[in-house]
């Protein structure tokens, strides 16, 4: 009876130890997810400085959607509203002034 008794523990602690070991990467797969996202957030506002670049990768990090990027707004717009939102812009422009902004301003830099 005791050889029975001391085979069901030692069955259980291995079944336990085993169950422990191979439940231990799913945590680091949530950390290499959580620093995906970090990259992900960092990249789309990459332009931004200081305490603008932190709420925004904050912001981001949460989920809030409403925090959107320049180059995000751009995306969505076709190429003759960029034109139009450039041109509005720079309307004191004149010359050379107003190509090199028009062109800044159409790259999104």
């Amino acid at each position: 009876m005791s050889m029975r008794f001391s085979l069901l523990v030692a069955s259980a602690v291995l079944a336990l130890a085993t169950t422990t070991a191979f439940a231990a990467p799913q945590s680091s797969s949530s950390t290499a997810g959580h620093s995906t996202k970090l990259g992900q957030c960092s990249h789309a506002n990459a332009g931004k400085t200081g305490a603008d670049y932190k709420s925004a990768v904050a912001a981001c990090m949460k989920g809030d959607n409403t925090a959107t990027t320049p180059a995000a707004s751009d995306a969505k717009q076709t190429q003759q509203q960029k034109m139009a939102s450039c041109s509005k812009a720079n309307a004191g422009k004149k010359g050379a002034d107003y190509k090199t902004a028009m062109s800044t301003c159409l790259k999104g830099s």
